[in-house]
């Protein structure tokens, strides 16, 4: 490591030092810290929100891991902290299955459902009870890739901010509208702005080619076994069902998320590359 890089690495050995408390609470919470940051990890991750322009509060880098200091660092501004971590320090309170050795605290953008329905006809994805991080990081990554306005989480889903949810949106999270609320305060906005309710399922309903995606719509997405909350599920104006093999039970809920947004784009005319 140049010398210019360990020079700028601080030191920390204890457990108890106060960025590395709030690491480890907002990585086993999966919540912001008290001052609204996020904890974040590896360096695809780590890169994307320094791309997207988020700030930074401290930057972790573990023992073994230090030798990634020489790509981020030149990316960070000076007023970040950076600190070098004991291994045994970094693994308590970092939140990987495959540790690259680098997490961060970062600020995420706010936002609130005034700009997940301010275009006059949005497609919007509304995440009931899935529970799976992987399938809700799937679903914020799908609903970017195909246009979506933004992405409402409710009552029984996974956090947005937990780990394995953060790493499989690859980014979609800095970039765009993530929402959470109490399907009660949504319901009213959804019928005041208009919006056809869209729920999937596995049993029956209108297959997929032939619904009807245009428009102001709200793609509900439920529980990866139960579907959607009694709530929600009273209110969709159509179920949608998607073809497929009668060997496979059901998709899960991030691949039958990411092909009805698809359609979805197709039919109104989105331009997909």
């Amino acid at each position: 490591m140049p010398e210019s890089a360990h020079n700028r690495l601080r030191l920390i050995t204890s457990p108890q030092n106060k960025q590395v408390k709030d690491l480890r609470k907002a990585f086993s919470k999966a919540e912001l810290t008290e001052d609204g940051y996020a904890a974040i990890e590896s360096v695809r991750i780590i890169e994307e929100a320094i791309r997207g322009g988020l700030k930074f509060r401290a930057v972790f880098f573990s023992e073994s891991g230090k030798a990634r200091a020489v790509r981020l660092l030149p990316q960070l501004g000076a007023h970040v902290e950076t600190l070098l971590l004991p291994d045994e320090i970094f693994s308590s309170a970092a939140d990987t299955e495959t540790p690259q050795g680098v997490s961060a605290l970062v600020k995420l953008r706010t936002h609130g459902l005034e700009d997940v329905f301010r275009a006059p006809e949005p497609l919007v994805v509304i995440a009931s009870g899935v529970q799976d991080p992987g399938n809700l990081g799937t679903i914020l990554r799908s609903a970017e890739a195909f246009g979506a306005a933004g992405v409402v989480v409710t009552e029984g889903t996974v956090s947005p901010l937990n780990a394995k949810c953060v790493r499989a949106s690859a980014g979609s999270l800095f970039r765009m509208p993530v929402v959470q609320t109490k399907t009660r305060e949504l319901l009213p906005i959804l019928e005041a702005k208009g919006v056809r309710l869209l729920g999937t399922t596995s049993h029956k309903g209108t297959p997929l080619p032939q619904a009807d995606c245009k428009g102001a719509i709200a793609i509900c997405i439920g529980n990866e076994g139960a579907g959607l909350a009694k709530e929600l599920m009273a209110k969709v104006d159509a179920s949608i069902v998607i073809p497929h093999s009668s060997k496979v039970e059901s998709l899960n809920a991030g691949v039958a998320a990411s092909i009805v947004l698809y359609e979805a784009a197709r039919q109104r005319g989105s331009t997909i590359e």
